[in-house]
């Protein structure tokens, strides 16, 4: 069963910045590090420029019952994200059995069995399109259109991120915005396998000026793993 997640963790952005966990109930310890509980954030040494993912929040999937001083306690496999949108990957180091559940086992009892779901310990595969996707703002006069493609046994949702590097901002694209159309849209996520579709307008893509930004799917399965994969669209004058 998955790990509680503690201040000795690894947590890294995509651009592997390393993050550190800033517990706001330092009680409880597992092997000199302390327990992290919803509500605790951190901070990311990324030095992605223009726009470093700075911290996190961190956020329980509900997946268990431990508490800590009334807030959820965090896995290790809970799907997080960075203050820009983008995954962390989080891994940790000491051992433990993990028998807790979404409702408190009985007294006396034996935690029941994880299901499918929980016991899936494969992260999603996510695949992008091209590489790298060029527009001239000069001669590109048809959409831009990026395709990726997820696949997991137990999928939960997704997420979309425009990171811009020349004006330095994100995005979140999953529900898509004006000039920007995403099918499907919404972040839902059901079947094993799914196709990501992004169809931008020349007056889009122009807009985020000369330079390269960033599309970050982020898929997730219920078990809260996520794999992710990067298109990136480079606009010249």
């Amino acid at each position: 069963m998955p790990q509680v997640l503690t201040t000795n963790a690894r947590i890294l952005c995509p651009h592997g910045g390393l993050g550190t966990t800033i517990p706001l109930s330092p009680k409880w310890t597992v092997n000199g590090g302390f327990v992290a509980a919803e509500g605790d954030s951190g901070t990311l040494a990324c030095f992605f420029v223009p726009l470093p993912c700075l911290g996190y929040q961190l956020k329980s999937m509900g997946l268990n019952a431990t508490q800590l001083d009334g807030r959820k306690v965090i896995l290790v496999t809970d799907f997080n994200q960075s203050f820009t949108g983008l995954p962390l990957v989080m891994t940790d180091s000491h051992q433990t059995l993990d028998q807790s559940t979404p409702a408190p086992v009985p007294a006396g009892q034996t935690a029941p069995p994880a299901s499918p779901a929980m016991a899936d310990l494969l992260s999603p595969i996510v695949t992008p399109p091209q590489q790298t996707v060029p527009f001239s703002i000069s001669t590109t006069t048809t959409p831009v259109v990026v395709s990726f493609s997820m696949t997991t046994d137990h999928p939960l949702q997704w997420i979309l991120t425009l990171i811009n590097e020349p004006l330095k901002y994100n995005l979140d694209l999953t529900s898509g915005v004006p000039g920007a159309v995403v099918t499907p849209s919404g972040g839902s996520w059901t079947t094993p396998t799914l196709a990501i579709t992004v169809t931008m307008t020349p007056a889009f893509v122009a807009a985020l000026m000369v330079g390269k930004t960033h599309l970050f799917l982020t898929g997730v399965s219920q078990r809260g793993l996520s794999g992710h994969a990067e298109a990136i669209i480079t606009v010249t004058p």
